[in-house]
Parts: C-alpha cells; structure tokens; sequence
C-alpha cells in the first residue's frame, strides 16, 4: 500500500464521535486547537445500518470542510470513536470508508468508549460510565489492562440506556392500559410525543426503526420523575441500579478494591434530570463505596481530534 503523502497545505485534522443518535464532528488545526464542530445523525453501523451511517459522518464532515473551504485532501489525520466499532469488521469498514473518503489522511478507528475515556482521563486510569442510546463501562488501569461491562446491543445487554428506559416506559403503559400494571402519566403523553394516534402506528414504529422510538422516550420518563411520578421514577430507578452495577463489575476486573475508584459520567442521557443523576449517585456510592467522581471537561469527539493530531505527526515523524 503506498505511502500517504499530505499536501503542503493538509494541516487539519477531523474528530469524530459517532453513536445510535447523533455524530459529532470536530476539526482541529496542526496545533490541536479546537476550529469548528458539526452534527450528523446516528453512526452506529450495527444499530443504523451502514447506509445511514455513512451520510451521518459525510454530512458531518461536509459541514466542517464547507465552514473553514478547505477538500478533503487537506486533512491529514482521522480519529474516529463509532459506537459498534468493538466488532472488527465494523472498524474495518469505517476505517475504509474513511480512507476513501481522505486519501492524504492517517486513519484511525476506535470505540466511542475509547474517546470517552480520552474525554475524561487522558491518559490516566479510571471508569467511565456512559449513558447515551446504549449504556457501558470503561475502565483502564495505570499498566493499560482495560475491563468493560454492557455495551453489547439493545436486546441483550445496555440496560439502563436511554433505549432501556424508553422501551419500559412504553411497557408500563401497555400494562396500565391493560389493568396489569399501575397508572402512570406516560399514558397521556406517550402517542403525543411520537406523532402517532394510536397503538397499531406505534407498534409499526418500533417494528421499522425502534431507536427512532425509545430513546426519543427518556426525556419525557425524566420530566415525569421530576413530577412525581410514581413509575417513572421506578422506572428511572431501576437503570439507575443497573448503570451502577455495570461500573461495579469494572470495578472489580480491575481488582480496584480498598481504594479509590475514579468515575466521569459521559453520554447525552447524563445530566438531564436531577432525580435520575441523584439515583446513580446513590447506586454508584452503594456498590463502589469510594467511587471519586470525576468531571469530563472536553468532548468525546475533541478528544478524538487531539489523537487524531497525535496520529498524523507520529506518522509525520516516521515519514
């Protein structure tokens, strides 16, 4: 394969930090500063297929590239933390897309969790929990050795997701509306806030995109939580004790007992609702008695543009 030349002007450098609802997009200049941002749709491959996923990240980039006019033959580095990228074959494709994509351009290809860890640690060792459409822990310890919980799709792992609250938000209310389960406000609202007038339409939705659906549905437990009412904040409860489990089980991978646990929250379920953060908190103190909460200063995806900096002067330097 030969060897990738950048241009005498390619000095800009693109972050990305792609999940199952939205892509975040970061470019930076040769000094790692932060120049402009943009958004995009969902870019997790297994959950959005990899169709959609590819227009998520080209309009994201096309967004920044038109911001600053630069091509694509100007970048000269890519980082990219894509949720579903732990599978090899996923990082393969994303990774050959964006050698397509940016011919001059050094390419990496990681796991949003990775970023996330970046986010909140350098390179230091700690837990991150994330809290997003999917949920997980991250932990590395000062060797590197690295132990993960969840994160491993909607159906059989990432409770305590926005996804998990959704989908039994929406199960509390087919049991109120069957007598089977106790009243709850998420009935009135519930048709309202997905645009469809009764249960055959949703019950279509979910069965043609349910990630257009659930998770669309936290914001909504949350706000009720905060009103008091009763199932949602069982709800709420519940994956609070789940997230809290998964760091737990980090935790103990990394045969981090008797000491202190750093632990950054990241996600864009994270920091919405004072009663569903008080209960991780909570949860959190119980299972990881000297947890230490560390605050997350800087984006997954301007994380991912720092490495993105950090990979194309290595190679730089090889050259």
């Amino acid at each position: 394969m030969p060897k990738k030349t950048a241009s005498a002007d390619g000095q800009y450098f693109l972050g990305f930090d792609g999940g199952g609802t939205k892509t975040e997009c970061v470019l930076a200049g040769a000094d790692g500063r932060i120049i402009t941002r943009a958004s995009g749709g969902p870019s997790n491959p297994v959950r959005a297929g990899y169709t959609r996923a590819w227009f998520s990240l080209s309009d994201a980039a096309d967004a920044v590239l038109k911001h600053e006019k630069i091509t694509t033959r100007q970048i000269r580095a890519v980082c990219a933390g894509i949720g579903g990228a732990a599978r090899a074959g996923v990082a393969r494709r994303v990774k050959a897309f964006f050698e397509r994509g940016y011919p001059n351009a050094e390419v990496q290809v990681t796991t949003d969790l990775d970023i996330a860890h970046e986010a909140a640690f350098g390179g230091s060792e700690g837990i991150i929990l994330l809290v997003g459409t999917g949920s997980a822990a991250f932990g590395r310890d000062a060797s590197g050795r690295s132990a993960r919980a969840g994160g491993r799709g909607p159906w059989i792992s990432d409770e305590g997701s926005a996804f998990d609250i959704g989908r039994r938000a929406v199960q509390a209310v087919v049991l109120a509306d069957e007598h089977r389960g106790p009243a709850t406000a998420i009935s009135g609202r519930i048709f309202e806030l997905q645009q469809v007038r009764n249960w055959d339409q949703l019950s279509e939705m979910i069965a043609k995109n349910s990630d257009s659906v659930f998770p669309k549905t936290f914001p909504l437990v949350a706000q009720l939580a905060e009103q008091g009412d009763a199932v949602a904040r069982e709800i709420l409860a519940g994956a609070a004790a789940s997230l809290a489990a998964l760091v737990s089980s980090v935790a103990r991978e990394l045969g981090w007992h008797d000491r202190d646990v750093p632990v950054a929250r990241v996600g864009g379920a994270s920091g919405c609702s004072k009663y569903f953060d008080a209960a991780i908190d909570a949860d959190l103190k119980k299972l990881v008695p000297r947890i230490v909460a560390v605050p997350v200063k800087t984006s997954p995806a301007e994380a991912a543009a720092r490495l993105a900096v950090r990979l194309g002067n290595a190679e730089g330097h090889a050259a």
